[in-house]
């Protein structure tokens, strides 16, 4: 499979030719976000995906997650031998990303992509 992104989540078992190694998962933050920072998160680490993005353009997560004042964050959580670590972004911040390390955009592109 080529090397990517999906917006999918996912809820069914993967095939078995599927690679996590070479998948990453974004999600668009809602007003359900403790989805995204708390089930999702644990449930993608469950299964090896090597890097998750969560979009929160509109600082919408809890304080926990975001920090305290909350403001628009792009967290990059990366699998570090089979644990997440993250790395959070915000304004002019340039994003780093093991998947796209060639990618040149900071984290205020990415929020302004969808307006």
């Amino acid at each position: 499979m080529e090397r990517g992104f999906s917006k999918k989540y996912l809820e069914k078992p993967l095939p078995p030719s599927f690679s996590c190694e070479e998948r990453g998962v974004v999600e668009v933050v809602s007003t359900n976000w403790s989805d995204d920072y708390a089930l999702k998160l644990e449930e993608y680490e469950a299964l090896g995906i090597s890097e998750y993005w969560i979009v929160d353009y509109l600082g919408l997560g809890g304080r926990r997650f975001i920090g305290n004042p909350k403001r628009p964050t792009l967290s990059i959580y990366q699998l570090v031998e089979g644990e997440y670590q993250v790395r959070q972004f915000r304004e002019n911040e340039r994003i780093e990303s093991l998947t796209f390390p060639e990618l040149n955009l900071t984290a205020s592109q990415i929020f302004r992509a969808g307006q």
